[in-house]
């Protein structure tokens, strides 16, 4: 269960998110890392500032979670990433390259790398400025 703390209220913010999404990445420092994919996990959510709540029922009015997932699987695709901080980052940015999103909180967790835990990574919010 994911739980991302309640966005600011100025202005109002409609949230998309995507939870739970397991991808093969390579990902990791030490050298049994590398030249393997092992699971991530990873949580989106976009604010995308709310400026009318009712309209045409169509996609040109918010941000297409399946655009965001796309986006996910080809930058991870792309290379391997030493640290979770990186791929996050670079989640981050490519995310906010839409201009209707202004602010994403990205969790990234590894999930076969301590069997005593479920996943161990990290979580970031930024903003589009």
């Amino acid at each position: 269960m994911t739980f991302f703390p309640p966005w600011p209220q100025d202005p109002p913010l409609r949230r998309i998110f995507v939870n739970n999404l397991v991808l093969p990445a390579h990902i990791g420092v030490y050298d049994f890392e590398h030249g393997v994919q092992q699971r991530v996990c990873i949580n989106v959510s976009l604010g995308v500032v709310e400026a009318e709540k009712t309209g045409p029922d169509d996609l040109s009015r918010t941000v297409s979670y399946a655009v965001v997932v796309d986006k996910i699987k080809e930058i991870i695709d792309q290379r391997h990433f030493q640290l979770v901080e990186t791929l996050a980052e670079t989640l981050a940015a490519a995310i906010l390259e839409d201009q209707k999103i202004i602010i994403v909180r990205i969790k990234v967790e590894k999930l076969d790398i301590l069997p005593e835990a479920e996943g161990v990574g990290v979580e970031i919010e930024r903003k589009n400025l």
